[in-house]
């Protein structure tokens, strides 16, 4: 991997790489920031899963993330939500589908399926690629997202058994199949076999006995979102059922955007730190 920049931020290192992806058959493009503590030891991991539209330069210029990464000790990795390229298919006139769109599913329809293998880029690939070439610890990793990449983060945590200490999410798409951004996106992707979209969805995953790691999920009640594409309600039913533990926080009169995400960021961040540190 080639680090392309670099910006000292609060006594750490906020770093951008390239690199060719064997998952994605194409170049990819993800940042890290390193804290102060990783210039001595070897640091914990936070994955970040951004939304629709986003790249991995959205959540680290508008969270404000690295202030309470430094101070907690923790590397955040920020990876791009698609593959990317010109020879990555698209749906140009589309932000639901295609680039900026992965869904963090490994896609089995052409002419997706040649570059979108998002599910295994962000829990295999990035992974190791992190752990062998920069000062974190192996197997220490947390995950969490937004939106999308709310969704990416809560399928990760439930079907990787043991892989991730901790998983929360922010306004997350907890029950793909039956939103609309989600039917697109898993038709395009996955075709017509509804079975094979619920092992995409964090909903049905729990529903069918998946690795219930507990969660934590701040959604807005503003969020302009909620009725049509997200259900939390449903996630929640579904842990309840299971006598799993999922927090489930309102936060009232906030949205779906940054302004949201930056207010509880620390939070998050805390609730990990407490998990990979045991």
């Amino acid at each position: 991997m080639k680090k392309i920049e670099s910006v000292k931020e609060f006594g750490g290192w906020l770093n951008r790489y390239e690199h060719q992806s064997e998952s994605c058959h194409c170049k990819m493009i993800f940042s890290v920031y390193l804290p102060p503590q990783a210039e001595t030891e070897k640091v914990p991991v936070v994955y970040w899963l951004s939304g629709l539209t986003c790249t991995d330069d959205n959540v680290r210029t508008k969270a404000g993330a690295q202030r309470y990464a430094a101070e907690l000790g923790l590397a955040l990795v920020m990876p791009d939500t698609s593959p990317r390229g010109d020879d990555v298919a698209d749906e140009a006139e589309r932000y639901d589908l295609g680039k900026g769109a992965g869904f963090y599913v490994n896609a089995t329809e052409s002419p997706w399926c040649d570059h979108y293998q998002m599910y295994d880029y962000v829990t295999k690939e990035l992974p190791a690629l992190i752990e062998k070439n920069l000062p974190v610890l192996k197997n220490v990793k947390s995950i969490s997202g937004h939106s999308m990449g709310g969704h990416g983060a809560l399928i990760c945590a439930l079907k990787e058994k043991n892989a991730y200490r901790s998983a929360s999410a922010f306004s997350p798409i907890c029950h793909p199949v039956k939103s609309p951004w989600g039917e697109n996106c898993f038709s395009a992707y996955l075709g017509k076999d509804k079975n094979l979209w619920k092992t995409y969805d964090a909903t049905e995953l729990v529903k069918a006995g998946a690795n219930l790691i507990p969660v934590l999920i701040d959604q807005g009640t503003d969020d302009e979102f909620l009725a049509e594409q997200l259900f939390p309600q449903d996630l929640q039913a579904a842990y309840e059922e299971q006598n799993a533990q999922i927090t489930l926080r309102k936060q009232e009169g906030y949205d779906h955007s940054y302004h949201f995400i930056s207010t509880f960021i620390g939070e998050h961040l805390a609730y990990h730190a407490e998990a990979l540190k045991k």
